[in-house]
């Protein structure tokens, strides 16, 4: 297929390099557009499959859904590779999105319908455009992105910030337009030790790693300062369940993982979108990290061969193709609203690989949250256990030393497999030398006086989980302000190959004390001031085998997946003290702090 270069001019006379790819045959013809950060002349693992392990071209790609009638379009977003204008992470994707689509619309090779697809960013873009009534726009796979809140997920989570947007700002500046015309700036990044700066929080504007590209330092500190929900996360780039009603009337998927960071993001777009009954919708979430769809084995955990999604659908690029055949020519898609991979029920055993074979299968369903779930109140008792009884009236509360200068390490489940920060998939809940903060003797996180640990007995029977996942407490902190944090694990028993047992980490939340009544307008704590609070975790699928435990985690930490609060009350992105926090958890039947869990029978 032979590619024609069109410099496409946004409403603000910025021009974004687009490549058009056409079928043979001629005619106006429906198109897939991806728009794109990374490159739209580069190729992509976004098309890795189980049979076909590698890299495909975007014109092998585009030959791909030529044949099958569709002519496809690739953009490089605003600022970035051979488009014109200043990069600004996320804010320009609504508008330059909807003058894209006007722009293809109105093309003699177009005959009006757009599909998109796209990864990560990819799928961000996607939503954007969405978000803001983008014409022609029939059909969109999102793969592992989309905000529906930023502020909530996926920028930062709940007030936090989530610390990702360092190293994406830092890998993508040694590859931006300024570094290409400037390589000092690539080589000044390239030569900073990200490891070490983590350790050495807070930084200052202009006194960063980042500050080798004021740019891209500029945004990411903008996102960080940006700590309430304010009009900056109105945007339609940044707030999705802000325009259900006006969003193009597309039909979605809605992919992601659970060892990602943005299954409730995704979860929630599903739900508002649909609801908003503009479409049908799909939702699939695998066990996988971020767009690693076709493997099996995360960290120290191997899910078994079903884990892939070419296990059931072929492969995901074929997968698209029937989607989107399905709205643009009417063609059958036999395929269940939601598809979810059920983690869990495997031997539990090391495989030759030396990993804990987790295990798990897949379950369709016909809507989220799973019909005829059984949302169970698990509650927190002084004597760690997690249960279904009545917590005493007179149980006393439970108080910890949070320190800032010695946050809870994050281990595993980070969004790519692999990071200079911290190791991606899932490992035991164990600190380890390669971890920040972490030091001998290296301990069980569970063994910190900063954790709080609630565990069941062992099962006397197997439980499955699958669904939204929000822990109701009753806190108090001695200062202004902190953060507590929750973590749902699945508690291996011991065995021979793991004498100590084996934690896996299943979910993980977090909230600012300063937001938990009102997101637009922070208040700081009297000290000693009880305060009930909401942790949305994300939400996760599971099997609990007979003899393992249910286990959740309270803190006030989670470093490096989010910034560490300093106690102090500071504007985010601009403190310069640190406090530490006496930080309390009530469990008394007054203050009944628990975590919902949701319980189902297991689909087919």
């Amino acid at each position: 297929m032979e590619r024609k270069t069109y410099m496409v001019t946004m409403r603000d006379g910025t021009r974004l390099a687009t490549d058009v790819y056409l079928p043979e045959g001629g005619g106006p013809v429906p198109v897939i557009m991806e728009r794109t950060p990374y490159d739209r002349t580069a190729p992509r693992r976004d098309e890795l499959t189980l049979a076909d392990f590698r890299a495909r071209t975007r014109a092998e790609i585009a030959e791909f859904y030529g044949e099958h009638g569709y002519g496809m379009v690739y953009q490089d977003v605003r600022g970035r590779y051979d488009s014109e204008g200043r990069f600004t992470k996320y804010v320009h994707e609504a508008d330059d999105g909807y003058d894209t689509c006007a722009w293809i619309v109105d093309q003699d090779w177009s005959d009006g319908r757009i599909c998109t697809l796209g990864l990560s960013y990819g799928g961000h873009t996607q939503v954007a455009l969405g978000s803001a009534g983008a014409p022609g726009v029939v059909a969109q796979a999102v793969d592992s992105g989309g905000f529906a809140n930023a502020w909530k997920c996926g920028a930062r989570n709940f007030g936090a910030f989530e610390l990702k947007q360092v190293t994406w700002a830092m890998a993508q500046a040694m590859v931006s337009p300024e570094a290409k015309a400037n390589p000092q700036i690539r080589i000044a990044l390239e030569a900073e030790d990200l490891r070490g700066w983590y350790q050495r929080m807070p930084w200052k504007r202009g006194h960063s790693p980042l500050r080798h590209h004021p740019d891209y330092e500029a945004y990411v500190f903008d996102e960080w300062s940006h700590s309430a929900f304010d009009e900056y996360w109105r945007q339609p780039s940044l707030w999705a369940e802000g325009y259900y009603d006006a969003y193009s009337p597309a039909a979605t998927i809605q992919m992601s993982s659970w060892l990602d960071v943005y299954p409730w993001a995704q979860v929630r777009n599903y739900v508002g979108l649909k609801a908003a009954g503009k479409a049908p919708h799909y939702l699939i979430l695998g066990p996988w990290t971020h767009g690693d769809r076709s493997l099996t084995a995360f960290g120290d955990i191997e899910f078994g061969p079903d884990a892939t999604i070419d296990s059931w659908c072929g492969d995901w690029r074929t997968y698209r193709l029937r989607f989107f055949d399905h709205i643009v020519k009417g063609r059958p898609f036999d395929e269940a609203p939601v598809r979810i991979f059920v983690m869990g029920g495997g031997s539990g055993r090391k495989n030759a690989d030396g990993r804990l074979e987790h295990g798990g299968h897949w379950a369709s369903f016909e809507d989220w949250p799973i019909p005829e779930t059984e949302f169970r109140d698990y509650r927190l008792h002084g004597d760690g256990r997690l249960s279904l009884d009545e917590q005493a009236a007179d149980a006393p509360p439970l108080s910890y030393d949070f320190d800032p200068s010695k946050p809870v390490p994050t281990i595993g489940h980070s969004l790519n497999r692999e990071t200079i920060v911290v190791p991606g998939g899932i490992y035991d809940q164990v600190e380890a030398e390669n971890l920040l903060h972490c030091h001998a003797p290296f301990i069980p996180l569970a063994a910190r006086s900063d954790v709080l640990a609630f565990q069941t007995e062992p099962l006397d029977e197997d439980v499955t989980l699958a669904g939204p996942v929000e822990a109701d407490l009753w806190v108090s902190t001695d200062g202004p302000d902190t953060d507590f944090t929750v973590k749902l694990l699945d508690i291996h028993p011991p065995s021979e190959d793991y004498p100590h047992g084996y934690a896996v980490w299943l979910s993980d939340g977090i909230i600012r004390l300063r937001y938990a009544e009102n997101p637009e307008v922070p208040r700081f704590r009297e000290p000693g001031e009880v305060t009930r609070v909401t942790v949305q975790l994300q939400p996760t699928a599971n099997l609990f085998l007979k003899g393992h435990r249910i286990r959740v985690d309270v803190s006030s930490s989670n470093f490096p997946k989010f910034d560490v609060n300093p106690n102090t009350g500071e504007p985010d992105g601009q403190s310069r003290r640190k406090r530490l926090a006496v930080n309390t958890v009530f469990v008394d039947a007054g203050r009944p702090s628990s975590v919902k869990l949701p319980v189902i029978k297991t689909g087919k």
